[in-house]
């Protein structure tokens, strides 16, 4: 960053800066700022402009040329401020750079927290706490050792604001490299520290990859209230011709120097002029006529375009303002109503006493302050009081303008001679501006310029004059700029010797000498036309006649041009110093084992190698004889100043190998050798093998894939599918470190495929190709409950029942197998499987014993056999019949007339026994129909009828050996209906019946009778007893005056008699003592016209709960009801529900809404005329129009319903 200028005096020297733009309101100026410390930067101040609320707004000008010291002089934007007014200037925070909102931070208050591990940061920043207006620096360092270039830093305030773009006069950044210990070093200084300055910072460092940041707070404290003694007219004060006690705000000189030329101007009056002209042409006046406080002067303006109120104390008051010329005198009168009135005179507030300067005249009413030689600081606001009543005026103090007297001369002169720069002008004390090609000369303490001042005569003095004084000098005053040229020559000069070039190996030591005359003559040394300087590896020696530079260990930096200018002369002595340096390869930078780097195919390899040589060497990458060029598409080699690269886009396993890498330069050359491993995943292995199958399971193998990817192989994934579905499915979830696997927990019966993934370090291969298709099958569980069903001389029946198990292959039949004892041969029974569960071998030999087995057959193959226990004797065994008798049959065996009827006899007996039926000792009948087998006797009638009841007789005969057994079978049907039902008495309201059982009782006993009674008006039957089991009854409770008959059902365990028997007379009940006379009645005309009885009453309901309206209607004929809605019928809508019952009608409304709300009527409708009734709904808890549109509701519901909603709550208005 460019170092300030400074002068002697420690202030800034001011230099004219061409103008940034034609706005009149801005007033631009390149400044040197005040520089107290080298490490400071130039100030930046924004330049304030007003928007249309008044605020003061900042905005940035584009930069003048940089100076011709190197250094970038900065824009000054002057904000024009009010130095009439103390408590607005003073309370006004003008600040032109803000760290934030311009509050303070929030996060002042937080606890500074432990920064983290720093990656980068060797010191980082550190909370601190200053006062207001107070300066701070904050240091953060990162060590360069390891980092080829320089890191990035930023500073920001809070979360996310940069300060890179806030420097200025209170923020500036700096940076510095120590070559030595080779540590980067930051800084930020925080200058006149605000307020609103306050919170938390961050510092974030960056280099490539790598990143760090840490945070720190910054604490600004108020100071107290008696330490704060700012002048505000102080800071406005305006400098005195020749003197240099202006103000810090004051700029007024400023804008006189910017004028080169200054002409009469004839007197005016500014005040009038701005009273008169458009709020637009402020500026421009105020620009041309120099007023430097114009936010101030519109202050006024504006106060005094206000309607005075009549004073009671003064009859005139003071002027709105008052101008007079610097030295002059002015007169401010005011005329007193009341002549007795103490008067008091101000001036800023602070009240004048009288002095030479102040003098008070009365003449009169009048009272007069005369202000006598006005100067600069006379320019303020003056008031004055009379009782309780002010008056207040403005006064404007005019400077007159310094003009040249005598002029610059023109000077030529030589190097080391002294220069006198002699000018006069009209007034003592002037302030006058050294210029030199446009830009102020400096004149601070270690300056080469000298300015002296006498009377009205000014000097510029320059003692030992060089070359680079030579240009345009001038002198600019108030009233006008004088320049003149200096001319400085340079003296000839004799080498006798000159520098000479040289080619050094680094490190070691390199001499430049040479020799001039005279010998007298100091001179620099420059290496590329940087200045260079002794240290404690350079030394700088000048005897005589000859100067040296020795370095004593040479580095890479020390090559370059190095050229010797002798102070004061024009000629250069020049030679090139080359430092040469063999190459070299730092392959310890890649902190890889055994120089081998290992990439995953398809991944990019970038592989960076640092190197070193001067000149840089030329490097060639080789793949054994193949050269990588620069220029390939996917492989390339590439060359920097400090390190050499080797870029893969995309690695291959083609790639995998040694590659070398040759350095050669002028000094050597350097070779190495890197092995990069390319490692991918491993290939597919074969489609695995399935050897075993089993019900769920299976056995499956494989061999290991071809290529292992370069890395080996950590196990396998095994997937299967079914054969019709795409979705695999992984069967492990660790790996499988064998090559064989046994999958479970398969449907048996569904064809599978199974494929495999080989896996090592890099990931997962492709999938190996699916196996054939298989199916899991399994064979059945042995056969059950093997025994010997019957045995002859030359066969042995066997019989089993089925497997428990029979799995998705299904049961292809049995395979029975037998051994006779003593041997060890099992012989195939049956040659073709058999499917029943009974099988008899033959062909065995009589008297012998033998062992049984049963296999049950499917596609899987033979189940574990069954085998009989003990073994089995070929002889035929007499066994005698038994007839074993269900339990059911037992007992009487009852069936209906048409059912069915099916008995099964079991019995035993060997050899087959013989079977024979009778009936009550007679043969059967042929609708019996019988079936006999070895083990029963079947009995089957298709419908049973009542013939068929009786005693049945079983016999089974073996030989000489016979069992009988006896069914009892009994046919039943419906009973007759009873026999002479008659009425045997009638007594009181009591009838006594009689009657005899059924012919038929459907040969089944009667189990009782069913009594029913019928008036003989209307013959409706009904039940007066059920169940009764005797032949005779007293029917009681009659009612007198009826006549009624009576009938009998019969009963049995069927059901009761299809029909019955009734009475052939009927019983009159008649009152005991009195005869009944049937009056004669004429009929009544019950007919009306309807007419509501209870009507509809006004109700009150919450929109989504059910609503309902009653009323109640008496008519005849039964009414038509018809519900209506606003005099609209409601017909067939789902919301609504109409009852009528008995007379009462109800309306029901389902979730009644807003719009539902209106009146309702209920009108009912006959023959004879019709009747209505009305009432009032209010639905509760209504929607918006925009939640009715969303409901979908029709909008001329909505209109009426928004109609009604407004009416009803004007109606409650007006009620209240």
């Amino acid at each position: 960053m460019p170092e300030p200028t400074k002068k002697d005096d420690g202030q800034p020297e001011e230099k004219v800066a061409p103008d940034s733009g034609d706005a009149p309101s801005e007033n631009s100026f390149v400044v040197t700022p005040k520089a107290p410390s080298m490490k400071k930067s130039a100030e930046t101040i924004a330049t304030p402009k007003k928007d249309k609320d008044g605020d003061v707004t900042a905005s940035t000008p584009s930069p003048p040329p940089p100076a011709e010291d190197g250094s970038t002089p900065k824009k000054l934007s002057i904000d024009h401020t009010n130095d009439s007014d103390p408590e607005s200037t003073g309370g006004r925070k003008d600040s032109v750079w803000s760290l934030g909102d311009g509050h303070p931070s929030d996060e002042t208050d937080k606890q500074t927290e432990t920064p983290p591990l720093s990656t980068l940061l060797i010191e980082q920043p550190q909370s601190g706490s200053i006062n207001v207006g107070g300066d701070i620096t904050f240091v953060a360092k990162v060590e360069a050792k390891d980092l080829l270039r320089k890191p990035t830093i930023k500073w920001f305030k809070g979360k996310w604001m940069d300060l890179a773009s806030k420097t200025g006069k209170h923020l500036q950044l700096k940076e510095s490299f120590d070559r030595f210990t080779k540590i980067h070093t930051f800084e930020m200084h925080i200058i006149k520290a605000k307020e609103n300055y306050a919170g938390n910072y961050r510092c974030e460092v960056t280099y490539k990859d790598k990143f760090d940041s840490c945070s720190f707070d910054l604490e600004v404290k108020e100071i107290p209230e008696g330490s704060l003694n700012i002048d505000i007219r102080s800071a406005f004060k305006r400098s005195t011709d020749g003197q240099d006690d202006a103000g810090e705000l004051d700029f007024s000189g400023l804008l006189k120097h910017r004028e080169h030329k200054q002409e009469e101007v004839p007197e005016v009056d500014v005040w009038e002029i701005l009273k008169n002209a458009r709020p637009d042409e402020y500026e421009k006046i105020a620009f041309t006529y120099g007023i430097t406080d114009l936010r101030g002067l519109l202050k006024r303006l504006k106060k005094t375009k206000k309607e005075e109120k009549k004073s009671e104390a003064f009859s005139k008051r003071l002027e709105p303002a008052y101008q007079v010329d610097k030295g002059g005198k002015i007169r401010l009168i005011v005329d007193l109503a009341d002549p007795t009135v103490e008067l008091k005179w101000y001036k800023n507030g602070q009240e004048i006493r009288p002095t030479p300067k102040y003098i008070f005249e009365h003449k009169g009413t009048q009272r007069i302050m005369v202000i006598n030689n006005c100067q600069i600081n006379d320019d303020a606001a003056y008031s004055v009081t009379a009782g309780e009543e002010k008056s207040t005026t403005e006064l404007f103090v005019k400077e007159l303008p310094v003009n040249i007297v005598k002029k610059l001369e023109p000077v030529k002169t030589t190097v080391n001679e002294r220069i006198e720069l002699e000018c006069e002008v009209s007034e003592e004390g002037a302030k006058v501006r050294w210029m030199k090609n446009g830009v102020e000369v400096p004149t601070g303490v270690r300056s080469r310029y000298r300015v002296k001042s006498e009377g009205t005569k000014h000097w510029l003095i320059i003692d030992d004059a060089t070359k680079d004084d030579t240009g345009t000098y001038s002198l600019m005053a108030t009233g006008g700029t004088t320049e003149a040229h200096v001319q400085v020559e340079l003296k000839p000069l004799k080498i006798l010797m000159d520098l000479q070039s040289a080619t050094v190996l680094l490190g070691q030591p390199l001499k430049l000498n040479c020799e001039i005359y005279p010998g007298n003559v100091p001179g620099r040394w420059y290496k590329n036309g940087q200045l260079v300087q002794s240290s404690e590896r350079i030394s700088i020696m000048h005897r005589a006649k000859n100067h040296n530079l020795d370095i004593e260990s040479t580095t890479i930096h020390d090559a370059g041009d190095y050229t010797f200018v002798p102070e004061g002369y024009t000629q250069t002595l020049s030679a090139k110093v080359h430092i040469i340096d063999p190459p070299r390869v730092h392959l310890e930078a890649l902190n890889a084992q055994d120089n081998t780097v290992t990439i995953v195919a398809g991944n990019k390899l970038r592989l960076e190698i640092p190197i070193s040589g001067e000149p840089a060497p030329r490097v060639v990458w080789m793949k054994g004889e193949r050269v990588i060029l620069d220029s390939g598409s996917r492989m390339r080699a590439e060359t920097f100043p400090d390190h050499t690269c080797l870029t893969i886009d995309s690695a291959e396993r083609e790639d995998t190998g040694n590659y070398k890498i040759v350095l050669q330069n002028e000094a050597g050359e350097d070779t190495a050798s890197v092995k990069i491993k390319v490692v991918d995943v491993p290939d597919p292995p074969e489609a695995p093998l399935v050897t075993d199958v089993g019900g769920d399971w299976c056995t499956m193998t494989w061999e290991p894939p071809r290529y292992d990817g370069g890395s080996p192989i950590l196990g396998y994934f095994i997937e299967r599918k079914k054969k019709q579905s795409s979705r695999w499915m992984r069967l492990n979830f660790d790996l499988c470190k064998e090559t064989t696997f046994e999958p479970k927990k398969m449907i048996e019966g569904v064809p599978y495929e199974v494929r495999i993934f080989a896996v090592n370090a890099i990931g997962v291969s492709k999938p190996s190709e699916p196996s054939k298709p298989f199916i899991p099958l399994a064979v059945t569980s042995e056969p059950t409950v093997l025994v010997v069903d019957d045995v002859t001389d030359t066969t042995v029946t066997m019989k089993w029942r089925p497997p428990d198990t029979i799995g998705a292959a299904g049961l292809d039949g049995y395979q029975v197998e037998y051994c006779i004892e003593g041997t060890d041969e099992w012989i195939l029974a049956n040659k073709e499987l058999v499917e029943k569960t009974r099988y008899t071998i033959t062909g065995l030999p009589v008297e012998a014993k033998i062992l049984v087995r049963v296999k049950a057959i499917n596609a899987a193959g033979a189940s574990p056999p069954r085998t009989t226990q003990h073994s089995i004797l070929v002889k035929e065994v007499i066994e005698p019949p038994k007839i074993r008798i269900p339990r059911h049959l037992k007992q009487t065996y009852i069936r209906k007339v048409g059912e069915v009827v099916n008995l099964v006899v079991p019995f035993v007996g060997k050899p087959r026994p013989k079977v024979n039926w009778l009936k009550e000792g007679q043969p059967i009948d042929k609708t019996v129909s019988i079936r006999n087998s070895d083990c029963d006797s079947i009995m089957f009638i298709r419908k049973a009828e009542r013939k068929h009841s009786g005693k049945y007789e079983l016999s089974v005969q073996v030989e000489n050996h016979i069992d009988t057994a006896t069914l009892d079978i009994q046919i039943v049907d419906l009973p007759g209906p009873p026999q002479a039902v008659k009425i045997e008495e009638v007594w009181g309201n009591n009838v006594a019946l009689d009657w005899n059982p059924p012919k038929d009782n459907g040969n089944a006993p009667i189990i009782g009778y069913t009594i029913q009674k019928a008036d003989k008006k209307t013959m409706e039957w009904y039940t007066c007893i059920e169940h009764y089991h005797r032949t005779c009854i007293t029917v009681s409770d009659l009612v007198v005056g009826n006549e009624y008959y009576f009938r009998i059902y019969s009963e049995n365990m069927v059901g009761l008699s299809e029909s019955a028997t009734v009475t052939k007379n009927s019983a009159l009940i008649m009152k005991e003592g009195m005869h009944l006379k049937i009056p004669e009645y004429n009929d009544r005309d019950f007919t009306e016209p309807p007419a509501f009885t209870q009507p509809l009453i006004n109700t009150f309901a919450i929109a989504g709960y059910n609503a309902t309206l009653n009323c109640s209607v008496r008519a005849n004929p039964r009414p038509k009801v018809l519900w209506m809605k606003n005099k609209m019928t409601i017909i067939d809508d789902p919301r609504y529900r109409m009852f009528s019952n008995q007379g009462v009608c109800t309306l029901e409304i389902r979730k009644p809404s807003p719009f539902d709300g209106g009146v309702y009527t209920c009108k009912a409708i006959n023959d004879l005329g019709e009747a209505q009734v009305d009432c009032k709904l209010e639905v509760k808890g209504g929607f918006t129009f925009f939640e009715l549109m969303k409901r979908g509701v029709p909008l001329h519901l909505i209109d009426k319903y928004m109609n009604e909603s407004e009416k009803s709550e004007s109606e409650k208005k007006g009620s209240n």
